[in-house]
C-alpha cells in the first residue's frame, strides 16, 4: 500500500524543471523519477573518444617519448628506478647481482689458484702450500666464493697465509657482499611497505553527480575507505582538465582549473571512517558555472579527484586517484543512502556505494538560475525521506497530508527557493555521511 501510494504522488512531487521556453518541448528523458526500486533508473551517455588523463583505476594515462640521456639519469638513481619498476623485474636484477658477483669473485679465485700453480698440482700434494686449499679450478673456486660471500663456511675450502692477495680478495668479497644485501633489502622492503597499494582499498564512485543542495547546484562523489584503519589527515583535491584557447589564439591541450571542495572552510579534509560525499559548490566562483545539462552533454572535460592521507600503520603518505568525463557526470541524480543507524552502531551498506537516483533538478546553468531564469521545484518529498517514513513500522501520512507538506513556491524574486519539509522523528531519521 505504501509503494502504491509513493507512486500516487510521484508524479505531482518529482516534476521536470524546465525554463519557460522549454515548458512547451516535453523533454524525454529527464523526467525526475525517484530512486525507489520499483522506479530507480540510471542513464550512462556513450563516452567520447578522448583519452583518458587519469585512467580510473588512478594510473596517469602519460607517456614520455624523446627524454635525452633517458638510461643514464634512470641509473644515476638506481634505488628509485629499482623502486619503481616491476616484481620481476626486481627478482631479476637482484639475482643478477649475486650471480655475478660469485661469478667475479669466483673468476679472481681461480686465476689466483692458476697463477699461484695450485691448479697444476693434486690437491694432497706436499709440494708448497695453495693459496686457497682445496681450490683447483673454476668449479671449485666458484663454491668457495659463493660459500665466502653468503657465510655458509662448510670448512672444506679456505683462505691460506700462502697469498696475502687471495686474503684481500676475501675481504673485498665480505665488503661487497655486505652492499648487495643492504641495497637488495632496503630496495625490497621499501617497494613492501609503500602505501601505493593501500590505495586498492579507497574507492570512487562511478560517476559524479550534479543536484540541488541548499538551494545552489552542486558537483558530487562519493569516496569510501574499505579498512578499519584510518587515513590520518586525509584531505581532497580535484581539478577540471579540459582544451582551451587564449585570447591570444595559443591552444592549451590540458588547461588544469581548481574545483574548490571547501578548502576555504576546511571542508576539504575528512574524516573518512564512513563513506563521505564530496561536495563542489557551483557558484560564481566555479569554472561550471555558466554550464547547463545541454552544455555538458556536448562538453569535453575530464575532472581529476585526488585524495591523500596518511597511513595510520606506517605514517607514510598515500594517494588515490581516479577521474569523470563529461560522460560519467550524471545531472539530476542524488546517491542512494548507505549509512543507516543500528541500536547500537551504524551499518554501511557498500553495494549501495555507485547507486543513483533520479532528481528534481533543473537544466539551467547556475548563471541562469541565480539569474531567476529558470523555475525551481516548490517542494521536493526526498527518497531518503520514503525511505524512513517506511521504517520501523510508522505511520504513513496519506495523499493529502503528504501534499499539505509542500510549502507554496515563495521567495522566487529574491533568488531563494522554497523546499520541503517533512517532519520525522529523531528516532526514524537515517543521516548520510557527506560534507
Amino acid at each position: 500500500m505504501y509503494d502504491r501510494m509513493v507512486r500516487s504522488l510521484r508524479p505531482e512531487m518529482y516534476g521536470v524543471v524546465r525554463s519557460e521556453a522549454e515548458e512547451g518541448m516535453a523533454l524525454k528523458g529527464v523526467s525526475a523519477q525517484n530512486g525507489h526500486p520499483s522506479g530507480k533508473k540510471l542513464y550512462r551517455r556513450p563516452t567520447p573518444g578522448r583519452s583518458r588523463f587519469v585512467k580510473k583505476t588512478g594510473q596517469c594515462n602519460v607517456h614520455f617519448v624523446n627524454v635525452d640521456n633517458r638510461p643514464r639519469r634512470f641509473l644515476s638513481d638506481i634505488f628509485t628506478t629499482c623502486v619503481d619498476v616491476r616484481w620481476r623485474w626486481m627478482f631479476l636484477i637482484f639475482s643478477l647481482a649475486f650471480v655475478l658477483s660469485w661469478l667475479g669473485f669466483g673468476l679472481g679465485f681461480w686465476l689466483l689458484a692458476w697463477l699461484h700453480g695450485d691448479t697444476a698440482r693434486p690437491r694432497d700434494s706436499p709440494d708448497g702450500e695453495p693459496c686457497v686449499a682445496n681450490v683447483d679450478g673454476f668449479t671449485s673456486a666458484f663454491l668457495f666464493s659463493l660459500e665466502t660471500q653468503t657465510t655458509i663456511g662448510y670448512g672444506y675450502r679456505c683462505v691460506t697465509e700462502e697469498c696475502p692477495a687471495a686474503v684481500l680478495l676475501v675481504v673485498l668479497q665480505s665488503v661487497a657482499g655486505c652492499i648487495v644485501d643492504c641495497f637488495a633489502i632496503g630496495a625490497i622492503m621499501t617497494k613492501m611497505a609503500r602505501p601505493k597499494k593501500r590505495a586498492q582499498t579507497l574507492v570512487f564512485s562511478r560517476h559524479a553527480i550534479v543536484a540541488m543542495r541548499d538551494g545552489k547546484l552542486c558537483l558530487a562523489w562519493r569516496v569510501g575507505n574499505l579498512r578499519r584503519s584510518h587515513l590520518v589527515e586525509a584531505h581532497v583535491r580535484a581539478q577540471l582538465v579540459r582544451p582551451r584557447v587564449t585570447e591570444e589564439g595559443e591552444y592549451i591541450p590540458l588547461d588544469h582549473q581548481d574545483l574548490n571542495v571547501g578548502y576555504d572552510q576546511g571542508l576539504d579534509r575528512i574524516f573518512l571512517v564512513s563513506p563521505v560525499m564530496i561536495v563542489h559548490v557551483i557558484d560564481e566562483d566555479s569554472p561550471l558555472y555558466a554550464m547547463s545539462k545541454r552544455d555538458l552533454d556536448a562538453e569535453d572535460f575530464e575532472i581529476v579527484v585526488i585524495l591523500e592521507g596518511m597511513v595510520e600503520a606506517t605514517a607514510m603518505t598515500t594517494q588515490a586517484r581516479t577521474s569523470y568525463l563529461s560522460s560519467e557526470v550524471l545531472w539530476g541524480h542524488r546517491f542512494e543512502p548507505l549509512l543507516t543507524e543500528e541500536k547500537d552502531n551504524y551499518r554501511v551498506d557498500f553495494s549501495k556505494f555507485h547507486d543513483t537516483y533520479e532528481v528534481a533538478t533543473p537544466l539551467c546553468s547556475s548563471k541562469d538560475l541565480a539569474e531567476n531564469k529558470y523555475v525551481v521545484p516548490c517542494g521536493d518529498f526526498s527518497y531518503e525521506n520514503e525511505l524512513n517514513l517506511g521504517r520501523g513500522g510508522a505511520p504513513v501520512p496519506d495523499v493529502a497530508e503528504q501534499k499539505s507538506l509542500v510549502r507554496p513556491l515563495a521567495g522566487l524574486h529574491e533568488g531563494r527557493p522554497s523546499q520541503a519539509t517533512v517532519p520525522l522523528d529523531e528516532g526514524q531519521q537515517r543521516r548520510e555521511s557527506e560534507i
